[in-house]
């Protein structure tokens, strides 16, 4: 089964072998509420969850969060969810499953490694043994596949490459360090950067089409963008820019294949991968990382949950189960197999 929380849901879903998912329940993230407030939340998808004519063929729970996640104490402090700071989440979710009579190996994962294994599983990067993926979005996050297998680091958050920093004497970033791809490349920095350069968002641009009001997100920038507007184009130029010399940094040092990028602002298409690709070319020059590719994601909406799954499967040990005798893991097959890893066993016929 999967969990997926984030800023504006939790989510909730037991995950087939095939990527299919049943059971599927979601509740709006409470603001304004403790941390207790916050997680009765989770405890009630968890319900959900379990009324389920299949919650007994669960063989484990992969859950997905914001972050910062620390994966070696079971603890999250989502900085969309105020409310939670350090808190024992995997413990939490461990003690609401064995009330519900389901004693099962718990995984914690921060929503760019999870997003990183649904995409290595049933998206862009399958078939690729060595990827990175990101999101970009308000932030922007990631996680790496190294040699079909994913590649959380010690405290689950490697692969982080927003606060990579590509601009050494660049506008500090909320991180504490400075010239970071985010303060440069996520949503919130676009759209700030061409409001302080002039830049006015027009009637009618973004989701909402003629007649809506102006937005002056990034998304309204990407529309003016599309208009041939001089500003949205050099703050896409600009973030994409970033975003290529922290994807060719990444291959550099550890021989990735292939970039996925998901999220938000990945929405604008080609006038976000048009000047990624276009830059790409000035930093990846060595002979090993020139074939290295860009590509958008393709799991969208359903990352979150299929990849807490997958990343349950794929992260699973004995240390990540609640209970002395954990259910034995099976080992997932490299994203070239035609077999998929199982997180939670068929219905029978």
């Amino acid at each position: 089964m999967a969990i997926d929380i984030g800023g504006t849901k939790i989510a909730g879903a037991l995950v087939h072998p095939d990527g299919t998912m049943t059971a599927t329940t979601r509740r709006a993230t409470p603001r304004g509420v403790d941390a207790e407030g916050v997680m009765a939340a989770v405890a009630e998808v968890v319900g959900d969850l379990s009324a389920s004519p299949q919650w007994a063929s669960a063989v484990r729970c992969g859950i997905g969060s914001a972050g910062p996640v620390d994966t070696s104490r079971g603890t999250v402090s989502p900085v969309n969810i105020g409310a939670w700071r350090e808190f024992p989440i995997q413990e939490r979710v461990a003690a609401e499953l064995a009330a519900r009579g389901a004693e099962l190996p718990t995984v914690l994962a921060g929503d760019g490694v999870a997003m990183t294994a649904a995409e290595h599983w049933l998206g862009a990067a399958r078939g690729y043994a060595n990827a990175l993926c990101m999101v970009v979005s308000t932030g922007v996050g990631g996680g790496l596949i190294l040699n079909n297998r994913l590649h959380p680091g010690p405290t689950g958050n490697a692969g982080h490459i927003g606060h990579m920093s590509v601009a050494f004497d660049g506008e500090p970033c909320a991180c504490g360090g400075r010239g970071c791809v985010e303060s440069i490349a996520s949503g919130t920095a676009i759209a700030r950067w061409a409001l302080d350069r002039g830049w006015t968002p027009s009637a009618g641009a973004g989701a909402g089409g003629a007649g809506a009001s102006q937005d002056a997100t990034a998304a309204g920038v990407a529309a003016s963008a599309a208009q041939g507007d001089s500003i949205a184009l050099a703050a896409f130029d600009r973030a994409g820019r970033a975003l290529a010399a922290a994807i060719a940094a990444s291959a550099t040092l550890v021989e990735t294949d292939i970039a996925v990028i998901g999220g938000g602002v990945a929405a604008a298409g080609d006038t976000l991968f048009g000047p990624i690709r276009a830059h790409l070319a000035q930093y990846a020059t060595l002979s090993f990382v020139q074939g290295l590719r860009v590509v958008p994601a393709t799991l969208g909406t359903h990352a979150g949950l299929i990849g807490a799954a997958a990343a349950a499967t794929m992260l699973s040990t004995p240390t990540s189960t609640p209970t002395p005798t954990p259910t034995p893991t099976p080992t997932p097959p490299s994203s070239g197999s035609a077999s998929s890893p199982a997180y939670v066993s068929p219905p029978e016929a």
